[in-house]
């Protein structure tokens, strides 16, 4: 798939899931809007990613092989350098305990898988405070 040019007003958005559909089909979206998309299969990576690199936002799958999403999450919130980074968790858990969960452990917001590219994006372009 060709890199999408970097639109640095857009915003840098890192994707953690495991599932390299969802990673293909969610570089297509964000990078059609303008996004700068970075990839990471598990949370080692995109935590790995995210520390050096940084983000606007990560979107963030739970269900990963090692540490899963809510475990990212609270690395991710308990570091003083990442913890204002939005983190959305797009996932294919739909259980309002795993909605609860993520909310209380950080997560700025909640989709589940299927998603809508149009609700992402609102969504994503709200937390940023471009919508």
């Amino acid at each position: 798939m060709p890199e999408v040019p970097s639109n640095p007003r857009a915003g840098r958005i890192l994707v953690v899931d495991d599932e390299p559909h969802i990673r293909r089909v969610l570089s297509a979206i964000l990078g059609g809007q303008g996004y700068d998309v970075v990839m990471a299969s598990d949370g080692a990576e995109g935590l790995g990613e995210l520390g050096v690199a940084g983000a606007d936002l990560v979107i963030l799958d739970l269900m990963m092989p090692g540490a899963n999403g809510l475990e990212i999450l609270a690395k991710i919130r308990s570091d003083k350098a990442l913890a204002a980074t939005p983190v959305i968790i797009l996932t294919a858990k739909g259980q309002d305990t795993d909605r609860d969960a993520a909310l209380a452990g950080g997560a700025n917001d909640f989709l589940t898988k299927p998603f809508s590219p149009k609700k992402l994006i609102a969504r994503i372009e709200e937390i940023l405070g471009r919508g």
